[in-house]
């Protein structure tokens, strides 16, 4: 059976996991459910989750695992999946002794190994195997991945400065100074497949790697529409005017903390002019050489990353099923 990330192109779908969040803030349930023999853990290193060797899925452990004595933080609740409840615990604390670092780039090859994991577990880079998750793992390593990351820049109340402490599972932190409760963020992208009749525009940022050319994207501002969003991000970055804007689908991106929101908009000039602090390049590129790069054929441009939203939106309008 195909995962539903196959059918749909882009990895993180929803998988309809129960979340439970009325259970969040009963310490008795969770304790409970801490201690059920059904209960899993999947340990996240510096945003990187635990795998299981041979593309097996999530390295899952059990509460009791004596790797888990090195977490940086109290657990956090995922939710209640098939067999039992999900929790994920940020073991940042634990420093490698003789094994390549994660590397300041734009993707992160390297992998990690804890001596006190079974054989051929590793921490890696959610990225690179996203797309050989069933759509449960890839949601609940989605999700631990960008919580997790929360909890490590938002230490401090960002009120008063005083040391923040966890609560509501893992979902909240709440200053004991100043009473001040925090939530996870989640900042919504618009990225945005724009055409002009039998062209869509691709651009490519400085530093990525040779060939990635990608639709174009960019956060939202306070008291902005989606729609004003899109408009405005294209035409700051190439100085192209988009007149009609629709919304396609969303992907959550916990790359630390986005939510991907997919349009289509329809570019009334073709003209570029590049702002080079936001773009390297930008280009026009038809249906026909658009399914060479598909293919691996063009010379200057490569595939989308499989998963990402932005190859899903390409794939839909190159087969005309972008409505």
């Amino acid at each position: 059976m195909r995962h539903k990330a196959e059918m749909s192109g882009m990895a993180f779908d929803d998988s309809g996991l129960d979340r439970a969040g009325h259970l969040r803030a009963d310490h008795d349930a969770i304790a409970r459910l801490w201690a059920d023999p059904g209960a899993r853990v999947m340990p996240v290193w510096r945003g990187k989750p635990l795998f299981a060797p041979d593309g097996a899925g999530l390295g899952w452990i059990a509460p009791d695992h004596p790797a888990l004595r090195d977490g940086a933080a109290p657990p956090v609740f995922l939710g209640l999946s098939e067999g039992g409840a999900r929790f994920c615990l940020d073991l940042s604390n634990w420093k490698p002794q003789g094994q390549d670092m994660p590397a300041q780039a734009f993707f992160d090859p390297s992998e990690q190994t804890h001596p006190d994991l079974p054989d051929g577990h590793v921490f890696a880079e959610l990225r690179g195997r996203m797309m050989l998750l069933g759509a449960r793992d890839a949601e609940l390593a989605a999700t631990a991945r960008a919580i997790t990351g929360w909890h490590a820049s938002h230490r401090f109340c960002a009120a008063c400065g005083a040391a923040s402490e966890v609560v509501q599972a893992g979902w909240q932190r709440r200053c004991p100074e100043c009473g001040v409760a925090h939530f996870p963020r989640t900042d919504p992208v618009v990225i945005m497949l724009v055409t002009q009749g039998n062209a869509t525009l691709l651009g490519r940022s400085p530093g990525w790697p040779e060939g990635m050319y990608s639709c174009l994207a960019g956060f939202m501002e306070p008291g902005e529409t989606m729609e004003a969003a899109v408009r405005r991000e294209v035409f700051e970055e190439t100085g192209v005017s988009v007149g009609a804007v629709g919304y396609v689908a969303s992907q959550p991106w916990p790359f630390p903390a986005s939510l991907m929101l997919g349009c289509r908009g329809v570019a009334l000039d073709r003209t570029i002019t590049l702002d080079p602090a936001e773009l390297e390049d930008a280009v026009w590129v038809s249906r026909e050489r658009l399914a060479e790069i598909f293919a691996g054929s063009d010379a200057r441009i490569r595939p989308p990353r499989r998963g990402a939203i932005a190859g899903a939106l390409l794939r839909r309008w190159l087969a005309d099923r972008l409505d």
